[in-house]
């Protein structure tokens, strides 16, 4: 389990330059010129973890396997796509398969790089957005309430539920929020709420494309966008598409930290993606480690031991009986498993036990 994310945004603000940059690969056709995306392009990458390279080399691993970040390249949305206008909704369905929404703004000024507006403001162009997203969603959802609401009417327990929990989220969209701003505290509504796959439920992670020399430190315009991030509850980063496009070129780590240092950076933009969505989305990490292999796997904060073995296999969770877990700050002092088990760093957790970030894990179970 990795995480997946839709870049959107309107048409040339840097989407596909970054979706080639942060994939490292030229599968998105990158141009000056509105939709020069025509089909959504999906690349995976590997999620750094300097700890999954030390438990490699202390269990001499054979193989060393990363979990995956996918990024999905939507094409570039404008005003009235929810109605059909540019691309339309066939691009909008392609958004309701993500776990986030990356969604990139343009925060630099370039004369010969044109604007669908006509002008630099990306607070402006956010809201654009959402605004696109919201009627996509006020619309499919007043369509599919209507057969709910006669079953309701006819005192079916399956519509008193469904519009009990879809009613709310109208007036929220009616009144101009997203649908992410209503909450429910009850464990079954909730369930519903996400089978709705609404493109408002999504968190964002807002994308800050500024100039080269804004890289370090962000502008004026991404000053902006932090500012609404912060007041919405989601999060955003400062990114230069040009800068991570040289960076995808160099193939040495060595001369990727070289070249970013220079710029008065310590990290790509790709690194920070992945820790502002790892948080955006209340993402944990956890190990499993031998001779064979090393492996890295991602949950959900608070899974207990057995749904966080079920992310390897469904039989582990079904058959689960107990698992042994040494944190990782342990097992680097004991600097093996075996010496850990000798130390009494090994821990037989069972059924109710919340994982933490860095548990390096055994499970054992019986199906």
């Amino acid at each position: 389990m990795g995480f997946n994310c839709g870049i959107v945004g309107l048409p040339n603000v840097g989407k596909s330059t970054l979706f080639n940059a942060l994939t490292s690969t030229m599968a998105a056709q990158a141009a000056n010129y509105p939709f020069c995306t025509i089909e959504p392009n999906v690349g995976r990458v590997a999620v750094p973890d300097p700890r999954l390279k030390v438990l490699s080399e202390l269990s001499d691993s054979k193989q060393t396997i990363y979990t995956q970040l996918e990024f999905v390249d939507i094409a570039g949305l404008v005003k009235g796509a929810s109605k059909g206008e540019g691309l339309g909704n066939q691009f909008l369905a392609s958004i309701r398969e993500v776990d986030a929404i990356v969604h990139v703004l343009r925060c630099f000024e370039n004369s010969d790089i044109t604007h669908v507006e006509g002008s630099i403001d990306p607070v402006r162009d956010a809201e654009t957005i959402e605004t696109e997203l919201m009627l996509a969603d006020l619309d499919g959802l007043e369509r599919r309430i209507v057969p709910f609401e006669k079953k309701a009417r006819a005192g079916e327990k399956e519509g008193k539920e469904m519009v009990a929990v879809m009613q709310p989220v109208l007036d929220a969209l009616r009144e101009g929020k997203p649908a992410r701003t209503v909450q429910f505290d009850d464990e079954e509504k909730q369930k519903l709420y996400k089978q709705l796959f609404l493109l408002t439920s999504k968190p964002v992670l807002y994308v800050c494309n500024v100039d080269e020399a804004s890289a370090a430190t962000g502008n004026d315009f991404s000053k902006r966008v932090f500012e609404m991030a912060e007041k919405q509850g989601n999060q955003a980063v400062v990114i230069s598409a040009a800068i991570e496009s040289e960076v995808a070129l160099l193939e040495d780590p060595q001369e990727q930290k070289e070249f970013l240092e220079t710029l008065g950076l310590e990290e790509t933009g790709l690194n920070r993606v992945i820790a502002a969505g790892y948080k955006l989305l209340n993402l944990k990490t956890f190990f499993t480690t031998g001779p064979k292999e090393s492996k890295a796997w991602t949950i959900k904060d608070g899974m207990t031991a057995p749904q966080a073995a079920g992310v390897i296999h469904s039989d582990f969770e079904k058959g689960f009986i107990r698992a042994e877990i040494i944190s990782y700050d342990d097992f680097i002092a004991c600097k093996s498993e075996a010496k850990a088990r000798e130390m009494g760093k090994l821990r037989s957790e069972g059924k109710t036990y919340v994982m933490q970030d860095g548990d390096i894990c055994h499970f054992l179970f019986n199906v």
